[in-house]
């Protein structure tokens, strides 16, 4: 499996706060990142792949959704966030 319980936790403590608060708006949006970026080598090297490519595109619009409810609540965090995580914005 390319998601381990070990990677789960350091992604939640390194994001959001803790490795139990895994309900943190930072830390769904870390995990979804890293996860596309999975899915983003996978369809490199499968480009036939539909489902994994809808599952991609699903993805990308619950990143999405969450930056933006992240950027109208706290600016502050959501600058350094996608500062941290490397994002295009």
């Amino acid at each position: 499996m390319y998601l381990e319980a070990e990677k789960k936790k350091e992604i939640f403590s390194k994001f959001g706060g803790s490795e139990t608060n895994t309900g943190s708006v930072e830390g769904q949006i870390a995990l979804f990142s890293y996860r596309i970026s999975h899915l983003t080598e996978h369809l490199k090297k499968n480009r036939k792949d539909f489902g994994t490519q809808r599952a991609l595109q699903l993805l990308v619009g619950k990143r999405r959704s969450l930056l933006d409810y992240l950027k109208r609540k706290d600016i502050e965090k959501y600058r350094a966030l996608i500062k941290e995580l490397g994002l295009r914005r």
